[in-house]
């Protein structure tokens, strides 16, 4: 008999978890679990006080081992590596994540949020005193004299205090068991648990660090960043020089040709490319260009790492699974591995080198600008385990195949039949020229960028705003030309330009009738729980994964014409709100989560053919192992594995490629 054990646990350690992650702060010296409350098949709760010495039954022991206890959690990973530290490994497959379901419902992350999302009751929602205790209880407290100068705070100091924190920690398992019960119509298929539970593994094994290197660049860093502020000091005479309301100030006050509004990133770097500076006024260039370094967010990263790391050399954590709970691609954390620059710089293993011995001047000497350099190389923190290698490997250009597969358009799909070189075939389709002429050295290769930009912007119904938004007018296109490079590249795709208009009228019928449809490979339904009073439209995508909109209506937008909204995050406001969406959107939720599912099997392949992944990105797996006879057998050997046919998507052309390695980076 199969026997449902619901847990929720209160700690504590001196590692801020929001930055070091969960598997560094429970690693910590000082880690340790305060409070056990759990229920068995929904009785009451109960808890265990082991801050102040109460024992966990031998039973309850046990049954964190036994595979006829199914163990739940909000948020399981933290509870999971909890208990592994105490009571030795848990196994992944015998855990589920009652957060991890709430998102793959259409629902959000928090358990407060999420409770309130789904309409609980006031005596099955989250005690909102719980972050105050936790404050008082699970992390250090500053020393003073009224609290006699101690730096953590124990049951003793405030009975009262910990009796309501006892309360709130039965309370969130209440609040767990509530949402289960809640979303229960609508399982977590099997497949995708299992996925759930390999990156539980994949999170918990972490990925090797060079800490010699990381510790070498957050020295240059500081010292960079301190030349760069006196220098900023003396040019300037102000007390903070890194403020933006002083600099915007000081450069306004001293230049009447500078008109400042802003010092992003992105205006900065124009006004220096674009010359936008007086002549003469070489302070106010200089100040542009070392606000431009000091810019740099390479330290930041590096930082991540040092804060993180485990004391074994690893970093783990760092995806968050269903993270985009949208489409259901994973999210980065922590170090946000998604999110690192490119690696333009040659000859990484010298400035490796150079970093790692903390050679600054012969760093700038040899590469330039030091921050620059050393944004670069974040990824390069990165390396493989002693003895091994790292193979990197990706899909190419899987949106773009997806979209040409779900849509039909044929050319596109001999495309990625064949040579593969879509920036070019679509130029060639978009103003007719062959080919064979769209190669460096010809003219018409300046159209191999109107055809690349129009690939990047406009495969989800985007018009001239999202070419702009995808840096046509930095590549050197005028915004005149813009309508003409949408206009052609919707006529060169009729198939996709019909799914947008074909998904935006399906999803209407369904919402409106309640009568399922299918668009090509996908199912529109509506799906209402008359129990739980929960009612969604649903997208069932190949694999049999399904896409939550939670209660949809049909209304009308600005411009007068129907409207298709739902409730969900807003991702601005990080409030759970009512939001629009269309026609081209929902391809490009259907294209994505087509593209998640293809890389979700071929982790679970490479997994299971012994090719254990450290971490992935996007569309890009990283593995690290033992080495092969040759690095191009290792290569091949993931690659054929990534490009086996999906059963679930017959006709759908993948291709991989990629490098092996000692370090991770990007060309």
């Amino acid at each position: 008999m199969v026997h449902h054990l619901s847990i929720d646990l209160e700690t504590y350690s001196e590692a801020p978890i929001a930055k070091t992650g969960a598997q560094r702060y429970v690693a910590d010296p000082s880690f340790e679990i305060l409070l056990f409350a759990y229920s068995v098949d929904g009785s009451p709760v109960q808890i265990i006080d082991m801050a102040q010495g109460e024992e966990v039954p031998q039973d309850l022991i046990r049954a964190l081992h036994n595979p006829q206890y199914i163990k739940h959690a909000y948020n399981a990973p933290f509870e999971f590596a909890c208990l592994s530290k105490y009571y030795s490994p848990m196994n992944p497959a015998q855990w589920r994540c009652t957060m991890f379901h709430g998102l793959y419902c259409g629902y959000t992350a928090g358990l407060d949020a999420t409770g309130k999302a789904l309409g609980l009751p006031e005596d099955k929602q989250k005690l909102n005193t719980g972050k105050a205790l936790i404050r008082y209880f699970c992390v250090p407290c500053k020393p003073t004299k009224a609290n006699g100068g101690r730096t953590r705070n124990y049951p003793h100091h405030d009975l009262d205090k910990w009796k309501l924190f006892k309360e709130y920690c039965c309370q969130d398992v209440v609040t767990e068991m509530e949402i289960e019960r809640r979303l229960s119509a609508f399982p977590v298929p099997d497949f995708v648990q299992k996925q759930w539970e390999t990156d539980l593994t994949i999170n918990t094994r972490g990925v090797a660090v060079d800490m010699p290197f990381v510790q070498g660049a957050l020295k240059i860093g500081d010292e960079v960043r301190t030349e760069l502020m006196n220098e900023a000091r003396r040019i300037t005479e102000l007390d903070n020089p890194n403020s933006v309301k002083q600099i915007m100030d000081w450069m306004n006050k001293t230049s009447d040709d500078v008109e400042l509004t802003d010092l992003r990133k992105d205006t900065v770097s124009k006004m220096l490319q674009n010359d936008d500076i007086p002549e003469g006024r070489d302070d106010v260039r200089r100040m542009l260009e070392i606000r431009q370094e000091l810019g740099k967010t390479s330290t930041k990263k590096y930082d991540a790492i040092s804060t993180c790391v485990c004391p074994d050399g690893r970093v783990r954590g760092l995806l968050q699974f269903y993270g985009a709970n949208r489409t259901g691609r994973w999210a980065g954390r922590l170090v946000q591995v998604q999110n690192l620059p490119r690696t333009y710089t040659k000859a990484i293993e010298t400035a490796r080198t150079l970093v790692r011995r903390g050679k600054k001047d012969a760093l700038r000497v040899i590469y330039g600008s030091v921050p620059d350099t050393l944004s670069q190389l974040i990824r390069t923190a990165f390396v493989a385990s002693p003895g091994n290698k790292l193979v990197d490997a990706d899909f190419s250009a899987i949106e773009a195949r997806v979209i040409s597969w779900l849509a039909g358009e044929e050319w596109r799909l001999e495309v990625f039949r064949t040579h593969g070189k879509i920036y070019e075939a679509s130029a060639s389709q978009m103003f007719g020229v062959p080919i064979e002429k769209i190669k460096k050295g010809n003219p018409e290769y300046a159209l191999r960028a109107k055809g690349k930009v129009a690939e990047l912007a406009l495969g989800y119904q985007g018009s001239a705003g999202a070419l702009k938004a995808m840096g046509a007018l930095d590549m050197g296109l005028s915004e005149e030309e813009l309508p003409e490079i949408v206009d052609k590249w919707r006529t060169a795709n009729p198939h996709i330009k019909s799914l947008w208009w074909e998904m935006d009228a399906a999803v209407t019928r369904v919402i409106q009738t309640g009568t399922a449809e299918r668009v090509r490979y996908v199912v529109l339904a509506r799906e209402y729980d008359p129990v739980q009073g929960v009612d969604c439209l649903t997208i069932t995508l190949p694999s049999c994964r399904k896409l939550f909109y939670i209660s949809p209506q049909i209304g009308e937008n600005r411009f007068g014409g129907t409207s298709i909204t739902y409730l969900g995050m807003d991702q601005s406001t990080k409030k759970w709100k009512r939001i629009e969406t269309y026609g081209g959107k929902l391809v490009e939720n259907c294209v994505q989560a087509i593209a998640r599912d293809a890389l979700a099997e071929a982790i679970e392949r490479l997994e299971a053919a012994g090719f254990p992944i450290v971490f992935h990105v996007h569309d890009e797996v990283v593995i690290d192992m033992k080495p092969f006879a040759n690095d191009g057998a290792m290569l091949k050997a993931v690659t054929d594995i990534m490009t086996q046919p999906l059963t679930w998507a017959p006709g759908l052309p993948l291709g991989a490629d990629g490098w092996v390695g000692d370090f991770f980076t990007k060309d």
